[in-house]
């Protein structure tokens, strides 16, 4: 491998505090690697983050990484925020993760879609799809930027969540968007 390529591949992350805890983020030159949610302890979610992302190891954070964090914690607090433009490095997934992660990121904040639903915007009709798609959501290495706590399972139910806390996390991250589940089915605010 050469200089350059390694220089470019290579990934560093950087812890930070936010409103539902210790968060991380990795990237490289390409772009962001992995986001990581909070675990139990700092050094716990130092620990899943660096091995997720291969990380060469805590690094100063670039001016748009800096932008990102301060983005994520806004988001955390409850704010308004936009990740559709972040710059992503899925060159490791195989292209069908990286054609759903890309379909998943046009669904806008406070919104929700489900399995099946994105199985059908990839053109995906075998009945085995939406459990595909619920797979491919439990290995997303970036929560958030990959919105994969809009996805909900058939009838609008909540489904499950791989990031720490589980569904109890996935209701929270939902209702930081305004969308809460009565009865199985989602609602927007003033509906």
């Amino acid at each position: 491998m050469s200089a350059q390529s390694k220089q470019q591949s290579q990934t560093g992350h950087h812890l930070f505090d936010t409103a539902l805890g210790i968060c991380g983020v990795a990237w490289n030159a390409r772009g962001l690697v992995a986001v990581q949610l909070p675990e139990k302890t700092r050094a716990a979610t130092e620990r899943r983050l660096a091995a997720r992302a291969g990380s060469a190891g805590a690094a100063a954070p670039p001016a748009w990484v800096e932008a990102l964090v301060a983005d994520i914690r806004k988001y955390l607090a409850g704010e308004r925020v936009d990740f559709s433009a972040v710059a992503v490095d899925l060159e490791s997934l195989e292209p069908f993760r990286q054609r759903l992660y890309a379909a998943l990121r046009e669904t806008p904040f406070g919104s929700t879609t489900t399995y099946g639903e994105l199985a059908q915007r990839l053109g995906l009709r075998d009945p085995q799809a939406a459990r595909d798609v619920g797979a491919a959501m439990g290995r997303n290495p970036m929560p958030l930027v990959i919105p994969c706590h809009r996805v909900l399972a058939a009838g609008g139910k909540l489904g499950g969540f791989s990031a720490p806390g589980g569904a109890t996390t996935k209701a929270k991250l939902l209702a930081l968007e305004g969308v809460h589940l009565d009865a199985g089915a989602p609602r927007l605010p003033g509906l």
